[in-house]
């Protein structure tokens, strides 16, 4: 039987927590309205016309044709958005992920007790996953070079991965809400659904998750937590492999790899391999916890992050911009101060939680709330509720700021341009089926800022939409003591300003 604070939080947890996202409308704009997004930005920014598209630049004169001539446009229309094959080998890169969390040593770990009791079990070896995945592309690199398959097939079907990531993230949201009806009360199997979850809308919990966990056993390979898998492997990993696709792919055309690209990579990769070596840490976090699994975390997992995540990178396959030595020491500052705040922070609550008499952490001061918990009011948490949401916002700008006064034209001719024309224009030129191809900014210089600085802007309001579902959920969790506790640290996510 759970403890007395567990039942006083399941009552809680059980009352109506209302609609997010703005309800069903919401759900179903989000659920079509954004995988339709990641199709734009693959169209309306390539290595085809230019990032935009001519015709994007030029809507007065915008005609059907002429766009989907320069945006890449399959020549079978929407069959061609897929492929057969491609689908299988995506297939065949969530098996390789499934059998490596499978057959790979790892740590044993349990999750925060559910609401109707008991602990669920996990192993995390993704860092292990990880090295053995990443071991096989450096050897193929290097015995290969830039034409080593698994980058030359990536960036040649781009298109096809996208849509084949699209159909498994349709998919797996619906196999786990018509599964969640199965959920059985008791919870013999440590089965329960999400507080949020089962609001009798099917759309809306469809799309929000209605169970918080879901299970699935498979044969030789044994029980996997889909959510957590989601949330680790298959996106995370798959965003390091198309940015160093996209590097691969600027090294074959040029035949060189520019400081922007070097950084924009070594910034994103160090970002998910911090979050694989403190792995553990997502068992606290609202995702695990709190959120169901529907199409939401089922598609930002597996086709948000990935393919709008690496935006920055694909861009500067195509337009190599180069930094210099004072916008590579810039660059460098942002991100290295936007990761200190970012991980000492989250260390600090981590270290706080775990073993709260830690010399590091001995010394904070913190308020004490009825259902036990400690809250701290000092330290990095004494400075803002959420200042670890500041730096990883800090550490966003560090991914775009590579790109520059972002956009460029592509120009194909069977002529090359005169060279000291090309250098005083800052274009490049690279040989290609028109026999010459110069890529230069031109009249989209700045425009392409909506692709590459995207990330940017959307990470803030994520952010700012997150942190106000945690006040809510802090504030139905601890009622009048958060209250207290928000008097006294005032500040959201930035101190003295938000």
């Amino acid at each position: 039987m759970p403890p007395k604070a567990s039942k006083s939080v399941a009552i809680k947890h059980d009352e109506p927590h209302g609609y997010e996202f703005a309800g069903p409308p919401g759900a179903f704009a989000i659920s079509f309205g954004l995988p339709l997004a990641v199709y734009l930005a693959t169209f309306l920014c390539n290595d085809i016309s230019g990032c935009p598209v001519p015709s994007a630049l030029s809507p007065s004169t915008l005609t059907i044709e002429q766009l989907k001539k320069d945006a890449g446009w399959p020549a079978d229309g929407i069959w061609g958005l897929a492929s057969w094959d491609v689908s299988a080998k995506v297939l065949g890169y969530y098996l390789l992920s499934m059998i490596l969390q499978r057959v790979l040593p790892g740590i044993e770990a349990v999750g925060t007790e559910l609401v109707s009791g008991g602990r669920l079990k996990y192993k995390f070896n993704t860092w292990s996953s990880t090295m053995f995945t990443l071991a096989i592309c450096a050897a193929g690199t290097v015995i290969q070079g830039a034409d080593f398959p698994v980058w030359t097939f990536i960036y040649d079907n781009y298109v096809q991965i996208v849509t084949a990531n699209i159909i498994i993230a349709y998919s797996l949201a619906t196999f786990v809400y018509v599964r969640s009806f199965s959920v059985k009360p008791g919870n013999k199997e440590l089965r329960e659904l999400a507080a949020g979850g089962h609001s009798g809308n099917m759309l809306y919990d469809w799309f929000i998750g209605r169970e918080l966990n879901p299970r699935i056993t498979l044969p030789l390979l044994g029980e996997f937590d889909i959510k957590e898998f989601c949330e680790l492997r298959p996106g995370l990993m798959g965003w390091m492999i198309l940015d160093f696709t996209f590097l691969a792919h600027q090294y074959k055309t040029y035949g060189f790899v520019t400081d922007s690209m070097l950084l924009t990579t070594a910034f994103q990769t160090l970002y998910v391999l911090d979050s694989y070596w403190m792995e553990s840490a997502i068992l606290t976090t609202m995702d695990i916890t709190t959120d169901g699994f529907g199409f939401m975390l089922a598609f930002g997992d597996l086709v948000w992050v990935p393919f709008t995540y690496s935006l920055q990178a694909r861009y500067l396959s195509v337009y190599p911009l180069t930094l210099g030595i004072y916008g590579t020491t810039g660059v460098l500052g942002v991100l290295g101060l936007g990761y200190y705040i970012f991980r000492s922070s989250n260390n600090e609550k981590n270290r706080f939680r775990t073993d709260p008499k830690d010399p590091r952490v001995a010394h904070l001061k913190f308020l004490e709330t009825k259902s036990g918990s400690k809250l701290l009011i000092s330290g990095w948490w004494g400075t803002a509720r959420h200042i670890n949401y500041f730096g990883d916002w800090i550490q966003a700008w560090a991914y775009c700021l590579p790109t520059g006064i972002a956009g460029y034209l592509v120009q194909h001719s069977s002529v090359a341009p005169a060279t000291g024309q090309s250098l005083a224009d800052k274009s490049f030129m690279y040989s290609g089926p028109y026999l010459h191809t110069e890529v230069l900014q031109g009249s989209a210089r700045g425009y392409g800022m909506i692709f590459t600085y995207f990330y940017v802007v959307y990470f803030g309001i994520l952010l700012i939409h997150r942190e106000l579902r945690d006040e809510e959920k802090c504030l139905r969790k601890y009622g009048d003591d958060w209250k207290r506790y928000t008097k006294i640290v005032k500040y959201r996510i930035i101190p003295g300003i938000y």
